[in-house]
């Protein structure tokens, strides 16, 4: 793999889904596809280029394939997709946090409202 492979690999949005996906499990193609509103042959296409930019590792068991993130081979760009996926938990993590506390005061209004 080519860092210029890997980085036009992962610079489409349902790629770097996929990879999440199988960062930390070993996923079959078809439970990888159900995941995506595309069809089962856009979502083979995509794990086709994750695979050959030496992004993900292919094993078959009978008529099924499963693929896995393959960190050791992506290198340094591993920690930083990992660490793009961090941020965004943080911020939706923020932003549920920020809905609980507006919900808990609406409550809190109406209850008082109700109460005088």
């Amino acid at each position: 793999m080519t860092g210029v492979e890997a980085v036009q690999a992962i610079a489409e949005p349902r790629r770097r889904e996929i990879l999440r996906l199988v960062w930390d499990d070993e996923l079959c193609a078809g439970d990888i596809a159900e995941r995506f509103e595309v069809t089962f042959g856009a979502v083979s296409q995509h794990l086709k280029v994750l695979r050959d930019a030496g992004l993900v590792t292919l094993r078959q068991e009978g008529r099924k394939r499963y693929y896995r993130a393959d960190r050791e081979a992506m290198g340094p760009m591993a920690a930083y997709l990992q660490s793009m996926w961090a941020d965004k938990l943080d911020v939706l993590a923020e932003l549920a946090e920020a809905a609980e506390a507006t919900e808990a005061a609406e409550r809190a209004e109406k209850s008082k409202e109700s109460g005088a």
